[in-house]
């Protein structure tokens, strides 16, 4: 019998990226290889500037990686148009943003379909109809955002990120903005999303607790992937990050050091491109 070995939801091999030039120029990735399977919850956690959410920004198609390659799937993203690359993003990548990021003047099954209604496709309405019901939405569909809470809120956007059956969903800091309760109730949704439909989750978070919700967290410093942990618990996860407090011998705390203040420098002077999640960055913005 023949095996077929499939693609990982999300991969990327060998990845680098460099912010600025001259004495501001620094690796922001330094050679991550890394794969993000179906069925599975992966947390990405470091310190400030250990490259986290450039992982993730360069593996959901959001920035470009100056080398090393990013999969979605079998297609590599470095050999996509700005046209065909936003086309991939709304149609096999859901987004689930801090901020929210909802259409304020929409309602919130509109929010919902907003993706599906922007790539020309019809929304499966029995699968719509499951997700409000999985969320706990169904008797504020006809609401508009500034009507929720922002837990209800981010509920709605991890419907919205999931209603296109995406390959894979990208959260950055999903809980950063929410009660702890609100946190455990998004949290608890995407782990959900993981073990009934076989979505790939993969989350940015400095929160402990929230990566106890993983099946694996990455641990990033100065840009490069320095270990991993399965079967997670915020415990110890807690005491992995207190690694990355503990004095170094230069005195300053490790994760902190030249390389990570140098990478926010270089940032600042760098467009952001985590743009808004149904219409992906604008196609000037990409570099």
């Amino acid at each position: 019998m023949t095996v077929v070995q499939l693609h990982p939801a999300a991969a990327v091999t060998d990845a680098v990226k460099v912010y600025g030039i001259g004495a501001t120029r620094v690796r922001a990735l330094d050679h991550v290889t890394v794969e993000f399977p179906a069925g599975r919850f992966t947390a990405i956690m470091g310190p400030s500037g250990s490259g986290k959410s450039t992982l993730m920004h360069c593996a959901a198609g959001l920035d470009t990686l100056s080398a090393g390659s990013a999969h979605i799937g079998g297609t590599e993203l470095g050999t996509l148009n700005d046209r065909r690359l936003t086309e991939l993003r709304r149609e096999r990548i859901g987004f689930v943003f801090q901020s929210f990021n909802l259409v304020p003047t929409l309602t919130v099954r509109e929010n919902i379909t907003l993706p599906l209604d922007l790539a020309g496709r019809a929304p499966d309405a029995a699968w719509v109809d499951a997700l409000v019901e999985v969320v706990g939405l169904g008797d504020r569909l006809h609401h508009r955002p500034a009507e929720l809470s922002g837990g209800q809120q981010q509920r709605v956007a991890v419907a919205r990120a999931l209603a296109g059956r995406p390959q894979v969903v990208f959260a950055d800091e999903p809980t950063g903005n929410l009660d702890s309760r609100s946190g455990a109730e998004v949290l608890g949704l995407l782990r959900q999303a993981v073990d009934t439909m076989d979505q790939a989750v993969v989350m940015v978070t400095h929160d402990p607790t929230a990566a106890g919700y993983a099946d694996r967290v990455l641990f990033l410093a100065d840009g490069r992937l320095v270990d991993s942990m399965d079967t997670p618990t915020a415990d110890r996860v807690l005491d992995r990050m207190k690694a990355f407090d503990a004095p170094a011998a230069t005195g300053r705390p490790a994760g902190t050091g030249s390389t990570a203040a140098r990478a926010a420098t270089a940032r600042a002077a760098t467009p952001d491109t985590a743009r808004s999640a149904a219409a992906g960055p604008r196609e000037s913005d990409r570099r």
